[in-house]
């Protein structure tokens, strides 16, 4: 068995209708729930302040401790999960080695992503959501949970929970992040005791 990227798509939009997933598909999955996603994506903004078009993907341990993350600007119009699931796998090889070696997988990758808009399914996170399993299969991951991060605030979908705070325009400061002389962001340490500092990376593509 080989992994790696597949030829280019066609640009048929019928094509890329394939390439997503409802969400009675996503919720039919099996994905793990998050035992308290609100920390989870409060930790993640504070470490990335993703503005909107702004995917942060994470991985986290058996604990829910976050291991490694990674943002990257979505660049582009159209939403193709083939296009994100090439990105997402990009990401995560560069901030954390794969699990394919395993038999089952041990560590979760999550997605949350920052975008304009009403925090509803759209069919933008239909192929987000495509792209995240298949990044997750080809890096030996399991597939977590997929949030979006609008001005309603935050939403993890397929599951209804979901929160106000943070939202896509949440001030830096309400989140304890301090902001050095030169405009760059330092994110606040991990709030779990006993947890060590992932490494983050941020990149456009």
């Amino acid at each position: 068995m080989t992994f790696g990227f597949a030829p280019p798509p066609s640009a048929d939009p019928a094509s890329r209708l394939c390439r997503t997933l409802q969400p009675a598909e996503w919720a039919a999955a099996g994905i793990p729930l998050l035992r308290n996603p609100r920390e989870v994506v409060t930790g993640l903004h504070s470490r990335h302040l993703p503005t909107p078009s702004t995917a942060v993907v994470a991985v986290l341990d058996p604990d829910e401790r976050l291991t490694a993350s990674a943002s990257f600007v979505r660049r582009g119009a159209a939403a193709d999960g083939w296009d994100f699931r090439n990105a997402l796998l990009a990401q995560l090889r560069r901030v954390i080695p794969h699990d394919l070696r395993r038999r089952t997988p041990i560590r979760t990758a999550v997605l949350l992503y920052c975008r304009e808009g009403e925090n509803r399914w759209t069919e933008e996170d239909g192929a987000w959501m495509w792209g995240l399993r298949d990044a997750c299969t080809l890096h030996g991951l399991r597939c977590g949970a997929y949030i979006t991060l609008t001005r309603d605030g935050w939403r993890v979908l397929g599951e209804g929970r979901g929160g106000r705070r943070p939202h896509s325009a949440s001030l830096r400061t309400a989140l304890g992040v301090a902001v050095k002389g030169d405009g760059e962001a330092e994110a606040m340490p991990p709030s779990r005791p006993g947890s060590h500092a992932p490494l983050s990376h941020s990149a456009a593509v």
